[in-house]
């Protein structure tokens, strides 16, 4: 068996300083590694979460890591204590709402936001 230290996303975009700016200034992550010419790292410092994204177009990385990500068919989910507060916070920051604010009989209050590089999280307070 292949034992996992962490598993994180990797995402192909076109602007780096973009994601920083908006994963550290909205969602409490930290740098843990950048090159303008080619990743970056971030890491949740109170929930160890990690993203990754690379730019496209890259020499180094395998043909299939030349374009950029779609975003079609998939969400990113991030669990919060109180999804109301965090709607709250989202529309004073002008962040991109996607989906409003919604109770799910499925007990999960939710809405969604894309980020600058098109990608949803979707952000989910579960009531149970």
């Amino acid at each position: 068996m292949i034992q996992l230290k962490a598993i994180y996303p990797l995402y192909v975009c076109e602007n780096l300083k973009a994601q920083q700016t908006f994963y550290t200034e909205n969602f409490g992550f930290q740098v843990a590694f950048f090159d303008p010419d080619f990743y970056l790292h971030l890491v949740n410092t109170n929930n160890g979460a990690q993203m990754g994204f690379m730019l496209p177009n890259l020499t180094t990385q395998p043909p299939f890591l030349h374009t950029k990500a779609t975003t079609d068919g998939m969400v990113l989910s991030f669990e919060v204590a109180d999804a109301k507060e965090a709607y709250v916070n989202a529309q004073q920051q002008n962040l991109d709402i996607h989906f409003e604010l919604k109770e799910e009989p499925w007990q999960q209050t939710h809405f969604m936001v894309r980020d600058p590089a098109g990608l949803i999280l979707d952000i989910v307070e579960d009531r149970n």
